[in-house]
């Protein structure tokens, strides 16, 4: 099998570490005085999702590239236990649990499309899109006054979620939210 070496690392390649996959988040090397350079890794545990640091011997580097493959897939609808997924090439579907899915279970519309990860086979994670537009369901009318500042209110998406947006924002009108911190960015016309 083919490995990598400190030269070869990128930001978010996956790399095997004691027999379970990572996520390369940031690297660096550091030579110190009169010592051998060392090699600092911040990764993401693919299966767990914690975040580590990990310090190699720079002469001992070498890393196994993970087994982990990303598969377009379509969100179709839930059961209420599982969640249905499609994927696009294969057309084979596959069923996920409302934990398997997180916190960004909170964009998820029927028909939006996004990558389900495989380790060895397995799922073991989903990767939205960085922005989704989602329909505003229900926000009260903003209120009139002094806005010199810019002021939000509450809304309620299409798929539940609750959110601050602008005092323009009505019902009915699409906006554009961020998948990573879960604000508003922007109206959709």
């Amino acid at each position: 099998m083919a490995t990598l070496g400190f030269g070869d690392l990128r930001k978010g390649i996956s790399i095997e570490i004691d027999g379970q996959p990572y996520e390369v988040v940031d690297y660096a090397r550091h030579k110190m005085q009169q010592r051998a350079p060392v090699t600092r890794l911040k990764v993401r545990n693919l299966l767990t999702g914690s975040l580590t640091e990990k310090t190699f011997q720079a002469y001992e580097t070498s890393f196994t590239p993970a087994d982990v493959d990303a598969r377009s897939s379509q969100y179709m609808y839930t059961d209420g236990e599982f969640y249905h997924f499609m994927d696009m090439e294969t057309y084979d579907q596959y069923q996920l649990t409302k934990k398997q899915i997180g916190s960004n279970i909170n964009y998820l519309k029927e028909e939006i499309t996004l990558d389900i990860s495989f380790y060895k086979g397995n799922i073991i994670g989903l990767k939205f899109p960085t922005f989704v537009e989602l329909i505003v369901s229900e926000s009260p009318p903003g209120l009139k006054g002094d806005t010199a500042q810019g002021g939000t209110k509450p809304a309620t998406l299409e798929t539940g979620h609750s959110l601050a947006v602008p005092l323009f924002i009505q019902e009915g009108e699409t906006i554009k939210v961020d998948t990573r911190n879960g604000q508003y960015v922007e109206r959709v016309t």
